[in-house]
């Protein structure tokens, strides 16, 4: 049976119900849900979301996980936990640092100035079947650095996984160049405005 766009972006309610409730909006730009995500962790949160973007992304039979350091590391560790397969990461360097690894040059909007994501080759396989797991989806930019990884390496990238989207952000074109593959996300949120998060779910309405 096919996977429908709707099942694989559904609203995840333990999740989506705490950004409601929590998040801090910064300049109706910036969401803030660091308290709970990826800088204080919930954990029992967190194993739950990562049981939810396995079980979304299983039918693709991903046999490794990939993402980037460092926030997209405890979705990404729970989500390869419960799908029983291996996580790497993307290490994150100066810009101008050249490596013997695969690497893109990523800028970080919310930070500013540039980045270097790494991943050594042979933590990388040529036979992979990826599945590319984030904390945000928002312009794209890691998202899309990590597919072209996978294709660099000769891996397969069968679906993508993200906690939270911000579709106004449109992230979800660059990846769509890269195949497109799959997407699952627990989260969708429409606008930031008033500083108020609008959940994809209630702008539809």
């Amino acid at each position: 049976m096919a996977v429908t766009d709707a099942a694989l972006c559904a609203p995840f309610a333990p999740l989506v119900v705490r950004i409601i409730a929590e998040a801090q909006v910064i300049d109706d730009r910036i969401i803030k849900i660091d308290h709970f995500l990826n800088h204080r962790i919930d954990a029992v949160l967190m194993q739950a979301i990562g049981a939810e973007l396995a079980r979304r992304v299983a039918p693709f039979m991903p046999d490794l996980v990939l993402t980037a350091e460092a926030s997209g590391i405890p979705p990404a560790l729970t989500t390869a936990l419960a799908l029983g397969v291996p996580l790497v990461y993307a290490k994150k360097y100066a810009p101008l640092t050249e490596l013997p690894a695969y690497s893109r040059i990523v800028p970080s909007p919310t930070r500013g100035g540039d980045y270097r994501l790494a991943v050594a080759r042979a933590v990388l396989p040529a036979d992979a079947r990826v599945v590319l797991i984030d904390d945000f989806l928002a312009n794209g930019g890691t998202a899309a650095a990590l597919a072209e990884i996978i294709a660099e390496a000769g891996a397969r990238l069968v679906a993508a996984g993200f906690v939270v989207e911000k579709t106004f952000q449109r992230g979800r074109e660059r990846l769509a160049i890269h195949g497109p593959p799959p997407v699952a996300v627990l989260a969708q949120v429409a606008r930031l405005a008033g500083g108020r998060v609008v959940m994809a779910a209630t702008a539809q309405r």
